[in-house]
């Protein structure tokens, strides 16, 4: 048997915001919370051990400006990339460059502390 990623875990400089943030892009809920101020979120039908992995949004230092070891790719369920795109705008993602041609079928953003993670043009079956 493998393993599985069963969370991930993002330093934050405010974990609560990026809670938000991210439940709001992924239709996660607030699965839990400890007492250093970290914030668990995930699928409100699985929690963690589902399908999906959970997010945990740990207090730390501020973002640096180096490229992250690890980002996520986002893929739109229940519309196209571009009506996925305005929505993630709307709610606080802004472009990012990488030094992308501009010819890519994904678009990078941010979230609102500056982690990178990418849109992709695939439309998934919700799970």
């Amino acid at each position: 048997m493998a393993c599985r990623i069963s969370e991930l875990v993002i330093d934050a400089a405010d974990p609560e915001r990026l809670a938000v943030f991210w439940s709001q892009v992924l239709g996660y809920v607030e699965l839990g919370r400890e007492d250093d101020g970290s914030i668990e979120i995930g699928p409100s039908d699985a929690g963690f051990g589902g399908l999906q992995p959970t997010l945990i949004l740990s207090r730390g230092g501020a973002p640096g400006a180096a490229k992250l070891p690890l980002h996520i790719d986002v893929s739109p369920t229940d519309r196209d990339q571009e009506a996925e795109l305005e929505r993630l705008l709307a709610l606080g993602a802004r472009p990012a460059d990488v030094g992308q041609s501009g010819a890519e079928s994904w678009h990078v953003l941010a979230d609102p502390e500056g982690n990178e993670f990418c849109l992709l043009r695939t439309r998934l079956r919700p799970l």
